[in-house]
């Protein structure tokens, strides 16, 4: 808030990535990428070096560039290779091309084809959650808890576990119409049961 006069007047675009077909590196891919950031007051977005290092200031990573500053006489959309993806071993998915009026258009790579969706998760009982709180799972929310200097609670790896899962298994969750709540709800008992933390409270 020191860095502007008015905050407000400054509005944050991002995506949070999330399994819709294409199965990336969840482990390096970040729960949240900053797109851009729109300023009302001259009503236009920062520049994209500009809108980099606030989102990196603030603790947040920003969507991974390619190329900036391409002349548009030396931009042939027809002719564009698209290159590997930042967040898994493979080509990008597509790119977004973007002018410093704020407009934007995509270039999908239609090399890269989004996985048929499987077995739809419809169960949220204790017995079907149970195969998706995973040990790696687990470990990898109390990995990235201790990372930020926050204490290992069983309350703090319940909530990761869940956000990790709703991520990673998006589009058979999304398929299968599941009720979040509940299993948000059987992922904390099996947390508990995993951490040996039933009946306690932290």
């Amino acid at each position: 808030y020191d860095a502007v006069d008015d905050p407000s007047a400054f509005v944050f675009f991002g995506v949070a990535p999330c399994n819709v077909g294409l199965d990336y590196d969840w482990d390096r891919t970040p729960a949240f990428l900053g797109t851009g950031i729109w300023n009302e007051k001259p009503d236009r977005p920062l520049p994209i070096d500009k809108a980099e290092q606030v989102f990196e200031r603030l603790g947040l990573d920003p969507v991974n560039t390619f190329r900036k500053e391409v002349n548009v006489r030396d931009f042939h959309p027809d002719r564009y290779v698209i290159p590997d993806s930042a967040w898994y071993d493979g080509p990008a998915a597509g790119v977004v091309v973007e002018n410093r009026r704020g407009g934007s258009a995509v270039l999908r790579n239609d090399d890269v084809e989004a996985a048929a969706i499987a077995d739809p998760i419809r169960d949220t009982s204790s017995q079907c959650v149970a195969e998706l709180v995973t040990e790696p799972r687990v470990d990898r929310a109390r990995e990235r808890i201790e990372s930020v200097g926050k204490a290992v609670t069983t309350t703090e790896v319940q909530t990761r576990v869940f956000e990790s899962i709703v991520r990673e298994e998006y589009a058979r969750l999304d398929a299968g119409g599941t009720d979040l709540d509940a299993l948000r709800s059987s992922i904390g008992s099996i947390v508990s049961k995993k951490l040996g933390t039933a009946g306690e409270s932290e």
